[in-house]
């Protein structure tokens, strides 16, 4: 299989921008945003993509709240994050109703299973920390505000003493947030005794279909492949139902499928021709994502294929600074401005020096199983330069 276009926690963001709150809608349409341009700028090969824009957007969002000057400036614009006063407030309250959403199916499932429907309620978990050097000056009001809207503990580690073992016990963090599914997020020796700070998000998320596919319905089936060349058999489910969400548009077809209480969403966008995955894309805005979360419900006989992505830690730092993010990552050299996160000195001062990012997703007959970890990682930079040599 050859690219999934749309990761579903997309569809958690449509989905709660569908009911009309207006706390969270910078945070959901800030994240969606950022959905379609992360796209643009990581689909440009054949191979499958993953990526949980959310993840992403909320460890960014982080270290956004620590930026001050034309860095924080940089990052409001490709973070899309217009309300500067509203922003740490909008990520809390989108946050609170995803796991509220997640709370309210466990009491659906309760009820249904008494009249032998789905017992499974939708188990979601969000986790953000702060892993800081041991000894550095942070901001108390930073970490106050991190800790109230992002409920970003902090946790003191010692990078200086031993960046390998600091990497180690990040890693296993992410790991028990995410069930073991997002393992060794920040590659061995991608931090050293200049690190000063790690800010991480993991998200996990187990999904049951509020109207399962039968497993005996599934069987292998011709899967076209990104890039042309001869179709593949992939295990095909294949279920007939009048309650997913269905949309014709011009050269692709979108269809919904519902999560379990029916207010997280899987979208499924689909190109009329084999080869047209490259003009749909182009088609990708955060208007349309938005607008998949209000589809009309049609009898639609659905064919989906079976799969499961374990893809291996990516960065972002370039992309990042494609999009137009440069003084975040102290390019030029000494333009990084971080006070509000710190106390910025001409020899100690905070910038990114890189963002990895790692997903999982498997889905089946029951539902959706899917995780997603992103690190920002910030190093001590200093501005100062030698002075030249006398000359001779």
């Amino acid at each position: 299989m050859k690219r999934l276009l749309i990761l579903h926690i997309v569809g958690a963001l449509t989905a709660a921008m569908a009911q009309g709150a207006t706390n969270f809608d910078l945070a959901a349409k800030a994240t969606n945003e950022l959905t379609v341009e992360l796209h643009r700028q990581l689909a440009t090969g054949d191979d499958n993509l993953c990526i949980s824009p959310y993840s992403i957007e909320s460890a960014l969002a982080m270290t956004y709240a620590g930026a001050d000057g034309e860095t924080r400036t940089e990052m409001a614009r490709v973070l899309h994050l217009t309300n500067d006063l509203g922003v740490p407030a909008s990520f809390s309250a989108l946050q609170h109703s995803l796991e509220e959403m997640s709370a309210k199916t466990t009491e659906l499932a309760k009820q249904s299973k008494k009249f032998g429907g789905p017992s499974e309620p939708i188990t979601l978990h969000i986790a953000n920390r702060l892993f800081a050097q041991k000894g550095y000056q942070f901001r108390d009001a930073y970490l106050s505000l991190v800790k109230q809207n992002f409920g970003g503990a902090f946790e003191p580690v010692d990078f200086i003493a031993d960046p390998a073992a600091a990497t180690q016990h990040i890693n296993k963090w992410v790991a028990d947030q995410t069930r073991e599914r997002i393992r060794d997020l920040i590659p061995l020796r991608a931090l050293d005794k200049t690190t000063r700070l790690v800010l991480a998000n993991a998200l996990y998320l187990k999904a049951p279909w509020a109207n399962e596919f039968s497993q005996n319905a599934t069987q292998p089936e011709p899967f076209f492949i990104h890039g042309g060349g001869a179709p593949v058999d992939v295990p095909m489910m294949r279920k007939t139902d009048k309650h997913f969400g269905y949309a014709r548009h011009e050269r692709f077809t979108v269809v919904s499928l519902a999560y379990a209480g029916n207010d997280l969403q899987f979208l499924v966008l689909l190109p009329d021709e084999i080869n047209g995955l490259r003009a749909l894309e182009s088609k990708l805005t955060a208007d349309m994502l938005a607008s998949c979360a209000k589809l009309e419900k049609r009898d639609v006989d659905l064919y989906l294929p079976k799969f499961k992505l374990e893809p291996p830690t990516i960065t972002l730092a370039e992309k990042f600074k494609a999009l137009g993010m440069n003084s975040a990552f102290d390019k030029p050299q000494g333009s990084a401005n971080f006070d509000r996160m710190a106390p910025r000195k001409p020899n100690d001062y905070l910038y990114i020096s890189q963002i990895f990012h790692k997903t999982f997703i498997a889905v089946d007959e029951k539902g959706t199983e899917a995780a997603a970890a992103t690190a920002v990682a910030m190093m001590a930079g200093s501005a100062l330069r030698s002075p030249p040599p006398p000359p001779i």
